[in-house]
Formats: C-alpha cells, structure tokens, sequence
C-alpha cells in the first residue's frame, strides 16, 4: 500500500478492528480505486508534502481518513473555491479538488465554471455515478434518460433535463489546459484513468494551467446491480452519453510562479484573536476518570441561550490545556428561538470524530433539547439541565447521573438571565472536572478581557454554577 495511505484508517474504534484497514464505500465503488491511483501518483511524483487535497461533501466526504496529505473538507459545492483559496496563499502547494457529480455539477456547477475559466493551475477529479449517492440516491444532473432514481421512479425523461456532459463544458471555456473523461470497468481503462490523473497532477506540479479529470464510475448499490453488472452498465449505458477520451489538451509554457504571500506570525495571531504569550497550564493529566481516550459533550437549547458560546469556551480552554479539541455547531433557521446545539470533542491526542452521536455529557438548556438527546447520553455519562425551565423532565434514561440545577434562575438573581450558559458553564465544572476551573476562568478572562465591565459578572455566574452542584457533589 502507498505510503500516502494511512496505516490505519481512523474513522472507528481508534483505527482498530477490520474497520481500521478498510474504507467505508460499497462494494464494487470506484471510489477505492480512484483514492489508490492518486495516492500513487503523489507517491510516484513526490509531491506528498505539498500535497492538498479536498474533500467533497458526497460519498468521499471521509477522504481525509485515508490520504495522508494535506486535506480540507469543503461545504456541498464549494470545494473548487476551497481549492483557488489554498492555491493563492500557498502557490507552491498541488491542491486536488475531489467531487461527485451532484456536488460538482449542480450545487457547485457556479464555482466549477467560474474557477475553471480563471485557469490557475489547479487539479480537479470529477467522478460520475450518475446519481446522488451518499443521500440515497436520487436524480443527479448526469443520470441518464429513462434511469430509474429514487426521485424518477419512473425514469428519467427530456422534461427533467439532459444527462450534463461535464467534460465537454469545461473543456468550452478558455481557462483549462487539460480536459480528459475516463472509465474503470476494465483494466485497459483503469490504466488510461491513471495516466489522466498523472497528467492532471503534473501540468499542475509545472504550473501549465487547469486539469479537468472526469471519471465514470459504478455505483452498484443505488444502480442495484452486483459490481460486475455495474461495470457492464457503466460501458453500455453511461459510455454512449458520456463519450471518453481528451476533450482538450493544450501545450502551455509554465507561467504561474507567484510569490508565495508573506505573513507575519503576530499578524495572524492578531486575526484569529490569539495570543502569541503561552499561558500556564492548569491541568496535570488527561481527566481519566471520565473516558480514557476522549471526552464528547452535547450543549443543546434554543437560539440565545449560549449554548454556542460556552461550548466554543470549552474547546478553547481545552486547547490551552495541551490538549485536541473541536467544536462543531448546529443551528436551526432562526437565530433566536429556534433549535441550536454544539459538540464538543476533547481528546489527549487526536478527535477521531468531530461528532457527539453519543455523548458522554449532556447540558441541556430547554425541555426540547432534553427530550431530544438525553436517551443519547451513553451509559455512565452525565446529563446536567436547566431545572428553572423544566421542573418535570419526565423518565429520563436509567443509567446516567442526572443533576438538575437551575441555570436560569440563578443568572436573574445575578441580575442577568443571559449569563445563564456562564452559570451551566461552572455547574459543569464542578460535575464533571472536564477541566480545571482555573483553566476555564483563565479562557473566559481572555475572551473578555476587551470587555473588563462584565468580567466580574461572568466570574460570579461561573463560581454561583460551582457552588450549586458542589453539594451534590459531595
């Protein structure tokens, strides 16, 4: 195996087990194969370092578990425009845009073209399922007419629009050097596929110009045939529509060789509210007595009532610590009111998996999110809520230390019902010693140190949520 695979593909149980050698597609995906020629393409040319890859939001949205280069996943569509931006600031870099055809040629078909036409040189693989594969399969813009889909279940007809014939479109426009469509239902065309994508990636490594790779690929499980039968039907059905072969191919000089953009450190700092002065670390070790690996929290309630702020407060103190942390928020449509909620993921090492499908916390701030996620909590976890606003939460999950406290109640006596998140912030502190309580102050100290007028205010509510569980601590 190419060494820029992973040894281990950490997307379950820490790398171990089957799941920690196998990738996540179907069987008869051409996925595996497309991911293994470019790992030994990168391999091949050296380019490994300077490699950037990103993901799509589609079947390979897990990309990043399996190539051991650079990587970035982009929003539904947008992985073109990721791509330009990280080509700009590092030119040096070869940055590889990885798409499906539902996220390349419909929600993202305005970036596809717009970037194409600037012609920086930058590598785009679109791989052609005909159908939408990660969401359940329905019509994409290249299932063909008369393809059943769960959205045509009738078959695709002329009113529904023509099969969009990528290849062809980009290689109209001004800005692509290379443009070339290939296959892999045979081992002839796996070979000319490979020799695509090597081109693709060099013209890129000379700094010639745009590639444009696009590669028919079987999609068994939502075409509903075994991987052979998909083969065949990727030949007889989808060849016809999508013809392969060099659509364009210019001979261009090498051209771009910018200067790579200058930044100063402090600068950077200064953009993303840094501070360049290292603090003390308040935590000795890694709290084990929660989990032994990772720590996942769930801080759920309506728009406005901070969930938001004091899990991002939680992943910051975390990082301080010495340790890896994410935060991943949720919003409903509206920016109060509506359904808002956060996981946090705080690790020794690594986070694994952004995600808290499971939580091994949960603060809930309201009667939905409680309903909603505390059956989640995992056996042994901790679920804290805001008793002002559910004084009867009903049966909660056996199993789960539950600790009302009541958050709101005690920010009003504070004078400010919105430091509410501040007082659930110390209630969790003094439940669970997720963190040192020196660590969390010192965070929330820095992030309103250009507001010294409510700092005092926000360290009462955090020692009043201390204060409140230290009994039923005890």
């Amino acid at each position: 195996m190419s060494r820029v695979f992973y040894q281990n593909f950490q997307r379950h149980a820490h790398g171990e087990g089957l799941k920690g050698h196998s990738t996540h597609y179907c069987a008869g995906c051409g996925h595996g194969v497309i991911h293994r020629d470019i790992a030994e393409v990168i391999e091949q040319l050296g380019l490994q370092e300077r490699t950037i890859f990103v993901s799509p939001v589609g079947c390979a949205v897990f990309a990043f578990y399996y190539l051991n280069v650079g990587n970035t996943q982009a929003a539904h569509g947008r992985a073109p425009a990721v791509a330009l931006g990280h080509k700009l600031a590092n030119p040096e870099a070869v940055v590889i845009s990885y798409q499906g055809d539902g996220d390349l040629a419909s929600i993202g078909l305005a970036e596809t073209i717009s970037i194409a036409q600037m012609g920086l040189p930058l590598t785009v693989i679109f791989v052609n399922n005909a159908v939408y594969g990660m969401t359940g399969g329905q019509l994409a813009p290249t299932s063909l007419i008369g393809q059943r889909t769960t959205t045509s279940p009738d078959g695709r007809t002329p009113a529904m629009g023509q099969p969009l014939r990528m290849a062809e479109l980009v290689a109209s426009l001004d800005g692509p050097v290379y443009v070339e469509r290939v296959a892999l239902y045979d081992a002839r065309n796996r070979v000319k596929a490979r020799r695509a994508i090597t081109k693709a990636i060099r013209l890129q490594e000379e700094g010639r110009g745009y590639a444009f790779v696009e590669i028919l690929s079987e999609c068994p499980t939502h075409l509903k045939l075994s991987p052979v039968e998909a083969e065949k039907w990727v030949k007889e059905k989808m060849e016809p529509i999508f013809p392969l072969g060099v659509k364009k191919d210019l001979v261009r000089e090498p051209w771009f060789k910018p200067a790579a953009p200058r930044y100063e450190p402090e600068e950077i700092l200064g953009y993303c509210g840094a501070d360049p002065a290292a603090g003390p670390r308040a935590a000795a070790t890694w709290p084990a007595h929660l989990v032994k690996r990772d720590i996942s929290l769930k801080l759920a309630g309506a728009g406005g009532d901070g969930a938001q702020t004091a899990a991002l407060l939680l992943a910051r103190a975390a990082i301080t610590q010495g340790f890896d942390a994410t935060h991943i928020p949720s919003y409903g449509p509206e920016s109060r009111g509506g359904t808002s909620y956060a996981d946090v993921h705080i690790a020794a090492r690594q986070v694994l998996n952004p995600a808290s499908p499971t939580p091994d916390i949960l603060v809930a701030f309201n009667a939905p999110s409680l309903a909603k996620f505390a059956g989640t909590v995992c056996e042994g976890g901790l679920i804290l809520y805001d008793s002002t606003l559910i004084p009867e939460p009903g049966p909660l999950p056996a199993g789960r230390r539950v600790l009302p406290v009541p958050f709101t109640r005690l920010a009003a006596d504070l004078g400010r019902p919105v430091i509410k998140n501040v007082v659930a912030l110390g209630a969790l502190q003094a439940a669970s010693a997720v963190l040192p309580a020196d660590a969390l102050l010192d965070t929330l100290r820095h992030v309103l140190k250009d507001k010294a007028a409510i700092l005092p205010l926000n360290e009462a509510a955090f020692a009043t949520g201390r204060l409140a569980v230290t009994p039923a601590v005890a």
